[in-house]
């Protein structure tokens, strides 16, 4: 086993663990209560929260999406790795094409069928990052068992 190896799943673990608590609060917490935001501050909410949210998670889905590539270079067969890959896919895919586009329509005020697409399409965000904390998870125990 190549020397890189134990770091990058470390660095992956330590990337995907937050995302994974922080994808469930934004669910079960922060977007249900995009509602509750009264009209007249809900742009200014809106526009806060794209400004606070993308430095706290760009870096660190970067890190994770450069781990689980480094992963499959160093381990091209490996299973898990394989499916934590497709699993980054999916979250920056979703990302792109289901949330990003809810979050500009909200950039222009409140809209309940925006909302309802931002909450329901980002439980396949939180599926599969929750998919992604095991697998994480369950490589470093592989890795330490054969260690």
């Amino acid at each position: 086993m190549t020397e890189a190896i134990p770091w990058l799943l470390a660095i992956q673990l330590l990337t995907t663990l937050p995302l994974v608590g922080l994808i469930w609060t934004i669910q079960v917490v922060h977007y249900p209560l995009f509602s509750r935001v009264g009209a007249p501050e809900f742009v200014d909410y809106q526009h806060a929260h794209m400004r606070a949210i993308g430095p706290l998670v760009g870096p660190l889905m970067a890190i994770e999406a450069l781990t689980s590539i480094a992963l499959i270079i160093f381990m091209p067969t490996d299973p898990l790795a394989i499916t934590g890959l497709v699993l980054v896919l999916v979250i920056w895919g979703s990302t792109a094409f289901l949330q990003v586009p809810c979050h500009r329509r909200l950039c222009d005020g409140f809209d309940p069928r925006a909302h309802r697409n931002l909450v329901v399409g980002n439980w396949i965000r939180t599926v599969a990052w929750s998919g992604r904390g095991v697998v994480a998870v369950v490589m470093v125990f592989c890795t330490l068992g054969n260690g």
